[in-house]
């Protein structure tokens, strides 16, 4: 078990694939249960700074590396989107987490959405920073791997992982250089563009709008003003369920949760405090 002075390493085993976890503790405040997922080739440790909030809030904050990222397998064999979904589903059952929040960015986004709707009593809200139903589009595979594999890895230092990532934004480049390990003389992502490029098949094949309309429980979506969510794919998520919350950031991208994370904190909270969503007992974590 590893550990920091705010979080503490859980580790499980689902089907045989290793599923690694960043919890920060129950701190027996009245806030939720909270879960958060980072997007692909992420990892558990983009949240800290969203998660530091929610915990010095009252909420117990566990965030998951999904399966082929970070601490967790690196290339487990089943990357399909119902493996995503079931992790989720182990892990509130293992760690004994009440009607949690789900929050998840890109496509920690759209698994959230999926475990919302093929469990609709699991998730007390739900969260997409930057994500949605989403559309049909065959190339996003390839391209997005062709990227992943220009990285020029091994990065000779942290701060020339942090230039290349970041793009000209620091607070981006630290969260995505925060997710590299450094061995024989660089630092390395933990993930296999391979099993990146998996985990988007059938994203790529299919939107997944039924399944958006089948969420019952209350919603907030946090857009970049720069990000890929358009405003036809949001209009749509509003009419198909008009209670659902919208908050775009002006000057931001598609990492919100890195770019703002005060902002984006706080907007949960908000989100907590106008749906009611309190812990009934607080200090008690239990599914049941």
């Amino acid at each position: 078990m590893t550990s920091s002075s705010s979080w503490t390493e859980r580790t499980l085993v689902r089907d045989g694939v290793r599923l690694s976890c960043r919890d920060w503790g129950d701190q027996g405040g009245s806030g939720p249960d909270t879960r958060l997922l980072h997007g692909l080739a992420g990892h558990s440790g983009e949240w800290d700074g969203v998660a530091r909030l929610l915990r010095d809030a009252g909420h117990r904050v566990v965030a998951l590396d999904q399966r082929g990222h970070g601490s967790s397998e690196r290339r487990p064999a089943d990357v399909s989107r119902a493996a995503y979904v079931a992790d989720v589903v182990a892990v509130v059952e293992e760690l004994g987490l009440a009607r949690p929040l789900l929050v998840g960015q890109s496509l920690g986004g759209h698994t959230a959405l999926l475990t919302a709707a093929a469990h609709p009593g699991l998730p007390r809200a739900l969260v997409l920073v930057e994500a949605g139903p989403g559309r049909a589009e065959p190339d996003v595979p390839e391209r997005i791997g062709g990227l992943l594999r220009a990285w020029p890895v091994p990065f000779p230092s942290r701060e020339a992982a942090v230039a290349y990532l970041g793009d000209g934004n620091r607070a981006v480049g630290e969260g995505w250089a925060g997710g590299l390990e450094e061995r024989d003389g660089g630092f390395w992502p933990r993930f296999d563009p391979e099993v990146m490029v998996r985990s988007l098949d059938e994203n790529s094949r299919r939107a997944f709008w039924e399944e958006w309309a089948a969420v019952d429980c209350p919603g907030l979506a946090v857009l970049g003003e720069n990000g890929i969510i358009g405003g036809d794919e949001y209009a749509e998520m509003v009419r198909l369920r008009p209670a659902l919350h919208g908050v775009s950031l002006p000057g931001a991208g598609h990492d919100v949760h890195l770019e703002r994370p005060a902002v984006l904190g706080e907007a949960i909270l908000d989100l907590v405090r106008r749906e009611g969503l309190r812990n009934p007992c607080p200090g008690v974590h239990s599914t049941s």
